[in-house]
């Protein structure tokens, strides 16, 4: 049995979609702005939000053409996330500066918001994030082309004949989770389809490469300007520790003027879902001040 606790559903529109959030705690609250992974949505940190109520108003949206928000008819650019937090934010009018939890992509774009609105945050945790590997120019050529060529070959939609079929699927990827786990995340990502299957939620475009190289220094540029204290939350067992040096981690790191690192040991790149309870703990003692920087 999955311990998440049953969030409040609410849709808005900015930028021209509907955007999806869930909404856990009470509005008089500290609020935490949760953003998920690529391919992930907010209905996996149901088990991590547990940890953290009832001392925290949570709202954690699904970001464009993921969970329950909309589909956009262009396709996804990554600029298009930092606006839609930062449209997002201006509607819901928080009462202050708010505290940030990213995981994987999600804390890419929270970064770059924290930088580029210092005044709106309070506080930013990174959970196994910022790993993304910088390119060159010289990569453009066959990033363009890449992106050109799946453009004229689009993946189909995703169909499978049950929840238990997607719940197989996801355990083959997380072989860690047990089928309690793997059921859940498959009704966060799956919805019946009217016609006895289930389809995914995300937006098979997602899988779109991007035509332009990611440059690691004009994130740096903006991580700078980031007034928040931050804390890196890393997975032990990530399957992204590999993917750089650790110089090269600590320089990013680096670029934050105030930040510190914590390690929870048996969890891998997902955290939510392999350590909620510890996760949960982390964050929220960061968020308290605990220790914090």
């Amino acid at each position: 049995m999955i311990d998440a606790p049953p969030s409040r559903a609410r849709h808005v529109r900015v930028r021209g979609l509907r955007h999806h959030l869930r909404c856990w705690g009470d509005p008089r609250r500290p609020w935490v702005l949760l953003g998920s992974g690529w391919l992930d949505c907010s209905a996996t940190f149901g088990p991590m939000v547990a940890g953290l109520l009832p001392d925290f108003h949570v709202i954690a949206p699904d970001w464009r053409g993921l969970g329950h928000s909309e589909w956009p008819q262009d396709g996804y650019w990554f600029p298009d996330y930092v606006a839609d937090i930062d449209a997002l934010v201006q509607h819901l009018d928080p009462p202050g500066p708010i505290d940030l939890v990213g995981h994987s992509m999600g804390s890419q774009v929270l970064s770059l918001y924290a930088g580029l609105r210092p005044e709106r945050v309070r506080r930013l945790a990174i959970l196994d994030g910022l790993m993304l590997p910088g390119r060159g120019p010289e990569h453009a050529p066959e990033k363009f082309q890449r992106w050109l060529d799946q453009l004229a070959r689009p993946r189909p939609p995703r169909f499978y004949a049950s929840f238990d079929e997607l719940a197989d699927r996801i355990r083959r990827q997380h072989p860690q989770l047990d089928d309690a786990w793997a059921q859940f995340i498959a009704r966060g990502w799956g919805a019946e389809d009217g016609q006895g299957r289930v389809r995914l939620l995300a937006d098979p475009r997602h899988h779109l490469s991007m035509p332009i190289p990611y440059r690691v220094e004009e994130s740096e540029a903006i991580w700078a300007r980031v007034t928040a204290p931050v804390l890196f939350i890393d997975a032990g067992r990530s399957i992204f520790r590999g993917a750089m040096p650790e110089a090269e981690h600590l320089r990013r790191r680096a670029a934050f003027p105030q930040s510190r690192t914590v390690v929870i040991a048996d969890a891998g790149h997902m955290l939510h879902w392999d350590a909620p309870a510890e996760t949960a703990a982390a964050v929220k003692a960061f968020l308290e001040g605990a220790g914090g920087t």
